[in-house]
């Protein structure tokens, strides 16, 4: 066994998230070689710290990638200001997993609903011979709490065979605003047992380990647990159970490892501009070719424009690309209801290895991603009302697709990198597993028909 006071590439994501523990962000490290990607799932477990809450399951859904400048863990997108990596500074967004649990309690009856929240942060990474220090300042974005948080982070790295740990400590000051939000209890929400309070600020604790397996060199068996000490001034809130917050996860991911990178600068701009219809066709059947109608009763419809930029190319030496999209839609109601405008971001992997890509390229994509709605789409909310299930805004979104170069099609060599295709647009709430989601069982298909081309 040795210990090794270094970065160490681990694929976790900061856990416990009901109880708002003090965790920075431990993937920092996992992708070691800048333009890395990677794919996994994650299993979160925990119980959120409301009085009589019960263990809460949590489905994450894992994308990332390690460039220069910009990185995405999971649910957080950050810059880096500098070029090193033992010591930088980076800006982010991301995802605050917080807030009253899904389920009714009686002990939270009557009370506004405590929602999660997207933050903003700066953070400082410093990885040195004695050890990983993270230190983060979050800011509430989105203006739901109005709060502020910093987190100071220290952990070790501890290598043996394929085994990987590492014990890591936080602790956390939370500001009044923050705590107020979710622990306190507001003057017209007092009730017989539940009086007025607002506990203020307060210091959290967290004591965490996180490890991984080795299967293979790519792919990784992870896991963690740990547990957080609230403020006891959150402890004595009327609402919160005065215990230690435990929690878990489980998951597995693929690291891809090497690869031929993309030169910088002058990195190609992918345009994509795209039509479609609403389906009653299932995911799976639309997406083999099984099901191709675009007949429902509302005929809804989709117009869209994506924007993409190529993350690594070739990886391990196959004809498999990775790039990122962000893309703008607009949903056609058809008069019955208002339209409304849908935020999608997205890692598409794309394959080119098909017999024929030598004299006609086509290519295979797969796209995973998360999808924000300005309203919930029509074909959504007729779904899920028929079926008494709720609605959510943020989701799951996969985009399969298949085009052909027409360029290669028509013999003109200016078009080579214009290609026309048709694929399916998917919202979905991962069959209600994803607390991130809205525990959100359902969702949505469009087929649409495009044209990309390279810039």
């Amino acid at each position: 066994m040795r210990l090794r006071l270094a970065p160490l590439p681990l694929l976790l994501l900061p856990v416990f998230a009901s109880a708002g523990p003090a965790a920075t962000d431990v993937l920092v490290d996992f992708l070691a070689i800048p333009g890395s990607a990677g794919l996994g799932g994650i299993h979160r477990m925990d119980r959120p710290p409301y009085q009589d809450a019960k263990v809460t399951q949590d489905l994450v859904p894992l994308y990332m990638y390690e460039g220069d400048k910009v990185y995405l863990h999971a649910t957080r997108v950050g810059v880096k200001l500098g070029e090193r990596r033992d010591h930088n500074w980076e800006l982010f967004l991301d995802y605050r997993y917080e807030g009253f649990p899904t389920e009714n309690q009686a002990a939270l009856a009557g009370m506004a609903r405590r929602t999660a929240a997207l933050q903003s942060g700066v953070a400082y990474r410093g990885r040195t011979q004695f050890g990983n220090v993270d230190l983060e300042l979050l800011h509430d974005a989105n203006n739901t709490s109005h709060g502020n948080e910093w987190r100071f982070g220290y952990s070790i790295d501890i290598h043996s065979g394929r085994w990987h740990f590492r014990p890591s400590w936080t602790v956390a000051r939370r500001s009044a605003n923050l705590n107020n939000y979710y622990y306190g209890v507001r003057p017209e929400e007092a009730a017989p047992g539940r009086p007025a309070y607002m506990p203020g600020a307060g210091t959290d604790w967290t004591a965490a380990l996180y490890g991984y397996y080795e299967l293979t060199e790519r792919w990784r068996l992870l896991g963690g647990v740990g547990v957080t000490y609230l403020d006891e001034s959150v402890r004595r809130s009327p609402i919160v159970d005065d215990r230690p917050q435990v929690g878990a996860l489980v998951g597995a991911a693929y690291d891809f490892g090497s690869h031929a990178k993309y030169g910088e600068p002058g990195r190609p701009l992918y345009v994509r501009v795209l039509g479609g219809r609403a389906t009653e066709c299932n995911f799976l059947p639309a997406v083999a070719l099984r099901c191709g109608s675009t007949r429902t009763g509302d005929d809804t419809r989709i117009w869209g424009v994506d924007i993409g930029r190529p993350l690594v190319q070739q990886v391990n030496g196959w004809p498999l690309d990775f790039a990122a999209y962000v893309g703008v839609v607009a949903h056609d109601e058809r008069g019955l209801r208002a339209n409304g405008l849908q935020l999608d971001a997205q890692i598409k992997a794309r394959y080119y290895g098909l017999p024929w890509s030598e004299r006609v390229k086509t290519r295979i994509s797969f796209g995973a991603g998360f999808s924000l709605a300005q309203r919930v789409p029509l074909t959504e909310v007729r779904d899920q009302a028929r079926r008494g299930r709720a609605t959510n805004r943020l989701l799951n979104y996969l985009d399969p697709s298949i085009d052909f170069s027409v360029g290669d099609a028509i013999g003109n060599r200016r078009l080579k990198d214009t290609f026309l295709g048709v694929g399916v647009s998917h919202r979905s709430g991962i069959f209600g597993s994803s607390q991130l989601l809205g525990n959100i069982n359902g969702g949505s298909n469009y087929l649409y028909g495009y044209i990309e081309t390279k810039l």
